[in-house]
This record gives structure tokens, C-alpha cells and sequence, in this order.
């Protein structure tokens, strides 16, 4: 049983002509006597592969230790309901032992049972490989873990020149004056001379970057103003933080 070749199939073990009957200890006419005599109960695809042509060739590359003839036109291989058909054709008693034997450890193989150095082998791959994963992972996040590490993911809004010291605080140094050109440069603050200068942009708003912080005014002559002030919300402050880890090369479209 162990010095018969693994054949693999479309998808499942297989035995041929010659496997089959060196298995159930008789010769291989007797096989194919009673496929002959007993055609209409084996189906194709079910008990048997008929290998011919291309598919032949592939075969008998994919499988050099079997040696099949060069003169080979048809081979027929029998999966293991086929080889069952044959075992009760037959009758023997061989046969039938056989059979389960096959069924048993060549068409169910049971796996390998491993060394402890396998075992251990296996354990330290498997670690490593969940080292490796971590450390993909993190890669991936970085740099949001980061600074979800650093700043706790705030919820509270700061002024843009607080948020330059946060950069600063996180490797990339820059200051308010710098900060505030970059963000009018990428699309963030309106840079349009005005009222409206160094204001969110619609789109940044849109993206609770920002809000926008009025106080009312009173003047010593009586009357008001309202005075705006831009300041960053926490998901801003995680947005812009994350930008510079990365590189700071994106331009909010």
C-alpha cells in the first residue's frame, strides 16, 4: 500500500489500471474485464477519468514516477468509487481488504502526525507570521494610531496656531505663519483678500475641519461687531496631523 504513487486528478486522488490491480493483487486484464463486461455501471467523471491527448501528455509529465508508456493512447484512471465497483467485481477477499485499506489511507490519508522539533517548527513559523502581520498593520495605520495615541482623539476645537505646536509635537516642524499659508495653499483657508480671509473654505466645512468661532464685540462708543475666529474640530486635528506624518503632499480636492 505505501509504495503505490500518489496520483492526484481533477481535484481527487486516483489510481491506475496498473495501481488498482497491483493493490487488489491480480492482473490488470482482469480490471479491465470487467469494465469491458460491466460498461453500464461506471460513469465517467463519477468512477473513472478516460486521459487521452493533451491532457495524457500533461500527466505524464506532471507524474515521471509512474513511467507511463509513450505508447499509451487511453489511460483510465479510477477514483475511489471506481475502485470500490472493481473491489466487489472482483469478489476476493483480497479485494474487499484491500479496498478499505485504500479508502482508509490512500484516497482519506490521515495527516502526518508531527516531531516536536515539527511541531515547534511550525509553532515559531506561525508566530511569525503574526509578528509580521502586526507589523503590517501598524504600518497600514500608522500614522492614525499614532496620533490617536498622542492626542487622544480630541473633541476639543483649537486655535490653528494650537494646531501647529501639535504638528510640531509629532516630528514635522512647522509654525503658525507657515501653517496657515500651507492651508491656504491645499484648499483649506479661503486665501482670497477680504473679510472672508483665512475663513474655511465651503469644501472644509463640509468636512467638519473647521468650525467657525463668533464672538460679538462691544465697542466704547456703543456699537458691535462680530469678530470670527477659525478654530480645528478633533476630527480636524486628527485629519491635518495624519497629513504630515504622511508627507503633507495632499491637496483637498
Amino acid at each position: 500500500m505505501s509504495d503505490l504513487i500518489p496520483v492526484d486528478y481533477s481535484g481527487e486522488h486516483v489510481l491506475t489500471t496498473e495501481q488498482l490491480a497491483q493493490a487488489y493483487e491480480c492482473e490488470p486484464k482482469q480490471i479491465k474485464q470487467n469494465f469491458n463486461n460491466n460498461k453500464a455501471h461506471f460513469e465517467e467523471g463519477r468512477h473513472y477519468y478516460k486521459v487521452e491527448g493533451e491532457a495524457l501528455n500533461n500527466l505524464r509529465v506532471e507524474n515521471i514516477d509512474l513511467q507511463i508508456s509513450p505508447m499509451t493512447r487511453t489511460l483510465y484512471l479510477w477514483t475511489r468509487r471506481g475502485a470500490s465497483r472493481h473491489s466487489k467485481m472482483l469478489g476476493t477477499d483480497k479485494a474487499w481488504e484491500m479496498f478499505d485499506a485504500l479508502e482508509e489511507n490512500y484516497f482519506n490519508p490521515r495527516p502526518k502526525a508531527l516531531t516536536p522539533a515539527e511541531q515547534m517548527a511550525h509553532g515559531l513559523l506561525a508566530a511569525q507570521k503574526l509578528l509580521d502581520e502586526k507589523d503590517k498593520r501598524i504600518e497600514e495605520m500608522r500614522p492614525k494610531e499614532i496620533f490617536a495615541d498622542a492626542v487622544s482623539v480630541s473633541k476639543t476645537d483649537i486655535l490653528i496656531g494650537d494646531l501647529a505646536k501639535l504638528i510640531k509635537q509629532n516630528g514635522h516642524d512647522i509654525g503658525q505663519k507657515r501653517l496657515f499659508a500651507w492651508l491656504r495653499e491645499k484648499g483649506y483657508l479661503i486665501k482670497r483678500k477680504g473679510l472672508d480671509w483665512n475663513m474655511p473654505t465651503q469644501k472644509a466645512m463640509e468636512m467638519k475641519l473647521f468650525r467657525v468661532k463668533e464672538t460679538v464685540v462691544t465697542h466704547s462708543d456703543g456699537h458691535t461687531t462680530i469678530s470670527k475666529t477659525t478654530k480645528v474640530t478633533g476630527k480636524g486635528q486628527v485629519y491635518f496631523v495624519n497629513k504630515f506624518l504622511n508627507g503633507s503632499k495632499a491637496v483637498l480636492e
